[in-house]
């Protein structure tokens, strides 16, 4: 009865839920190997969890706050007080994350139904991620005017909040593959660990950049402040599409270190195993839709908020298509990743 259970929950949430909040990330979940496809639907699934209610504006910073500590301690175990995120899934304008609200007793228990190590996993990677959305919130939560912009100030602070929201995730991506997966001599070194979180911080990156229009008309800069400086720019001056050939260098030398952590992650991907065909089908997939993104951000103005770049399906299917045929053909395979070097 229990092994039911378990299975129903993993279906309803898993798999129903899991496709209407994982969009395109979707298909690269679905493809991973049944072995480690649950611990990284659930993980991805709790991290939509809390996202979603440190990104519920309608609510105060301190009561975001409040309930995201009270999340974060249930899926670390500390405590068991129950959640009623009820009201709160009232505000979500999307009916998937109304759901993933009200579900989020349920996927506490199907973590833990997972084993001791991808308990501990799964609350170490969610650990990290959780102190990052709190960080942002903190950070911009004085934020009172659409035309008062707060920056980050260096290229660490852009480093360190990368890793917190996507470079723990390479880490815990390896660390699932290697304790359920694989392990070789080349991928049970530090470095190829490392690999993995540059590969998820280039994913991250790509976000970043896309969506400057979109997170200025939050009040949230991730591009330092003390790098525009160097430019003659301030924060409040990325608003105005005219001021993009200004920020351009800059922004390209941005787009140069998103390819370099992508370049990183494709080298992770060709020291995984040559039969965990999965695995790296899912890694490649991730890497040639970041590369095509970077490719159309190299040439658009990424100040105009009217601009949305996003790689179409059939650009997508076209992707994995090559990547399936071109699989059983080492060489043509490597080659379907081209880094610029710009």
């Amino acid at each position: 009865m229990f092994h039911a259970a378990v299975a129903g929950a993993e279906k309803e949430l898993l798999t129903d839920l899991l496709e209407e909040v994982s969009r395109s990330l979707y298909l690269t979940l679905r493809v991973l190997p049944k072995s480690i496809r649950p611990q990284i639907g659930l993980a991805y699934l709790l991290a939509r969890t809390t996202d979603t209610i440190a990104d519920t504006e309608i609510v105060s910073i301190e009561q975001r706050l409040k309930m995201l500590q009270a999340l974060r301690e249930r899926i670390l175990g500390t405590s068991s007080q129950p959640l009623n995120f009820g009201e709160l899934a009232q505000h979500q304008g999307s009916p998937a994350e109304r759901l993933l609200l009200e579900k989020s007793e349920a996927s506490l228990a199907l973590l833990q139904s997972q084993s001791a190590i991808d308990q501990k996993l799964t609350r170490d990677v969610l650990d990290v991620i959780t102190s990052g959305q709190e960080l942002d919130l903190k950070r911009f939560g004085s934020v009172t005017s659409p035309t008062k912009i707060i920056a980050l100030q260096t290229d660490a602070e852009l480093d360190d909040y990368t890793y917190r929201v996507a470079g723990c995730v390479g880490r815990f991506w390896t660390r699932i593959c290697l304790a359920h997966q694989f392990s070789t001599v080349q991928t049970a070194v530090p470095s190829f660990e490392e690999l993995g979180v540059r590969f998820g911080k280039g994913l991250q990156l790509v976000n970043i950049l896309r969506d400057i229009p979109a997170d200025l008309a939050k009040g949230r800069c991730y591009i330092p402040a003390g790098k525009l400086a160097g430019i003659g720019l301030a924060p409040e001056d990325l608003l105005r599409p005219e001021n993009e050939p200004q920020f351009r260098p800059l922004y390209n030398k941005y787009l140069d270190l998103t390819e370099s952590h992508l370049a990183a992650g494709w080298e992770y991907t060709n020291l995984v195993p040559f039969g965990q065909m999965r695995i790296r089908l899912a890694c490649s997939w991730l890497i040639l839709i970041g590369l095509k993104t970077i490719s159309r951000l190299r040439s658009d103005n990424v100040l105009d908020p009217r601009v949305r770049i996003k790689i179409p399906r059939a650009e997508v299917w076209q992707i994995v298509r090559r990547s399936i045929l071109y699989y059983p053909l080492p060489g043509t395979w490597r080659g379907l990743a081209t880094f610029t070097g710009h």
